[in-house]
């Protein structure tokens, strides 16, 4: 992906990640300016006059009154309710965007065109004719101002131009985000201007930003274990429980209305590094049952890491939970920046 591009600014990525940088997450270094490139991420574009209409069938979001400037979160599930992927999109003129991890994007965008039919509807996948950056900090409005001099004025918004597409995203740890989906022709040219007045930061300061504003991330490793409230979804805007019928929309509908949900996902600190997605919690003096699994993890350091956790609202109170296996690194339940409420009453 981007070969050329990686190869004129001397970056490596490994498994789409931006690795060889000094970790900056926390530092003064990060607050102040970041910029990184973002290979694990993909982009679909859906195109013809049916597309809107389409995705609205099959995405637990609105995807018909979706605004020229807005940018939303939907989940597509499997009939059964599972997210199959997260996703992230927004319009571009007569086309709509879809971001979603690399990793689930061909089976995505296979499972979806099967149920085009007859619908003037086509996905495209144009990851490779993009970079995706992830900025941020107080340098990186004025960075970006050379290319978008009118910016997105809050999260969840996007400009869009020649130079491509800027998302403002949820801030974290009290640091304002922007991902920039810029096409590859003048990738070049971005990235030099960039990283001269950003820190060039490694992939994961990014992912750790993500995991700190409490946003989930379903990738090959997760998708279809979570129903979308175990992940706080509908907190963070990705479940519209108005709009009409998709796939898994019955079981979703009836998780939020039939009873006090049980399972969430809280932020997590543990004492131990080289966990996954996907990998399983386990309460103490439980060792024969998986009380939950890991959503998002990405290494603080060389002994700690931070995590997105999903269990039980009473083992996030009470237990003590190991990561990874019964004896694995123990979780320290942190604060999320949202509430967990039930948006529908």
């Amino acid at each position: 992906m981007w070969q050329a591009f990686l190869t004129q600014q001397h970056l490596q990525l490994q498994a789409g990640r931006l690795t060889e940088r000094t970790p900056v997450w926390g530092l003064a270094s990060f607050a102040e300016g970041f910029v990184s490139v973002l290979g694990e991420h993909g982009l679909l574009q859906a195109s013809g006059a049916d597309a809107a209409k389409f995705l609205h069938n099959q995405l637990s979001n609105d995807v018909e009154n979706l605004t020229p400037t807005a940018v939303r979160r939907a989940a597509y599930c499997t009939p059964k309710g599972r997210m199959s992927a997260s996703l992230v999109y927004w319009r571009v003129g007569d086309f709509i965007h879809l971001q979603l991890s690399q990793s689930l994007l061909a089976a995505v965008q296979k499972r979806l065109s099967m149920f085009i039919m007859r619908a003037q509807a086509k996905l495209t996948d144009i990851s490779a004719s993009t970079v995706c950056f992830g900025l941020g900090g107080s340098a990186a409005a004025t960075a970006l101002q050379n290319w978008f001099p009118v910016l997105p004025s809050a999260s969840d918004l996007h400009v869009s131009n020649d130079y491509g597409t800027l998302l403002r995203c949820p801030d974290a740890a009290g640091v304002a985000r922007y991902q920039w989906w810029c096409p590859l022709a003048l990738a070049d040219a971005a990235w030099s201007t960039l990283q001269t007045t950003l820190t060039v930061t490694n992939s994961a300061d990014w992912n750790l930003s993500e995991i700190s504003a409490g946003i989930a991330t379903i990738n090959a490793l997760t998708s279809e274990k979570f129903v979308p409230q175990m992940v706080n979804f509908e907190l963070i805007g990705g479940v519209n429980f108005r709009k009409g019928c998709y796939p898994g929309q019955e079981i979703v509908a009836r998780s939020q209305y039939l009873g006090k949900l049980k399972r969430r996902t809280i932020l997590a600190e543990i004492s131990g590094v080289g966990l996954a997605a996907g990998d399983e919690l386990f309460k103490a003096g439980a060792a024969d049952q998986p009380c939950g699994a890991i959503v998002n993890v990405e290494a603080l350091d060389a002994s700690r890491s931070l995590a997105l956790l999903e269990m039980t609202l009473a083992d996030q109170q009470e237990g003590q939970i190991h990561c990874g296996s019964p004896a694995g690194p123990l979780a320290q339940m942190l604060s999320l920046p949202y509430e967990i409420a039930d948006i529908t009453r």
